[in-house]
């Protein structure tokens, strides 16, 4: 019988770690700072609850100027999310060619974990590959202007799938708020 406690017991200390190092980011909380101002905050901690919703216009064939992410004063000129959840910037449709691969997951496809229970701290690199856990990206070429105040070696990230362009992902950054479409390169 003192078996059964003595197990609880030692399955607490080992999830511990687990807990405290996921536990701020859990259910899309938000850790404080960002960017705010008439409205909705960006960044500062805030861990979206899902990835952005399918798009379901047309799609406009050409990249928006960069002032068109600027939805309110004070947020950044780049795809970023809210933090009531809306992604401001996915509204490309699946017939834009920017997004076409010829071969979607050359690399096969990442199975690290999506979604904010999964926040990954950047390990190095750069926009053309970085790395966080074994797993490696690269920020597609159209959205390399979005990546410039990024820290690969120190910023948390979070992966969401792109609902709408085969053998994309979202890479989220929990610092700033901003996102990029990134493919996935590999396992080390």
């Amino acid at each position: 019988m003192k078996l059964v406690p003595r197990f609880l017991l030692l399955l607490l200390i080992f999830a511990l770690p687990v807990w405290a190092q996921h536990g701020e980011h859990e259910g899309g909380g938000h850790t404080g700072g960002g960017q705010h101002r008439g409205g909705e905050r960006v960044g500062g901690g805030y861990v979206p609850q899902h990835g952005p919703p399918a798009y379901r216009g047309h799609s406009v064939g050409e990249a928006p100027p960069r002032s068109a992410y600027r939805d309110r004063e004070g947020h950044p000129e780049a795809p970023h999310v809210h933090d009531n959840g809306e992604w401001v910037g996915h509204n490309w449709g699946r017939g834009d060619a920017r997004f076409h691969l010829d071969h979607p997951w050359e690399h096969d496809r990442f199975e690290g974990g999506f979604g904010p229970r999964y926040v990954w701290r950047l390990g190095g690199g750069g926009p053309d590959r970085f790395w966080f856990g074994g797993y490696y990206f690269g920020v597609a070429p159209f959205d390399l202007a979005y990546v410039n105040d990024w820290s690969w070696n120190n910023d948390d990230v979070v992966i969401y799938d792109d609902p709408d362009h085969e053998g994309w992902y979202l890479a989220y950054n929990v610092r700033l708020g901003t996102y990029v479409h990134v493919q996935f390169l590999g396992r080390q």
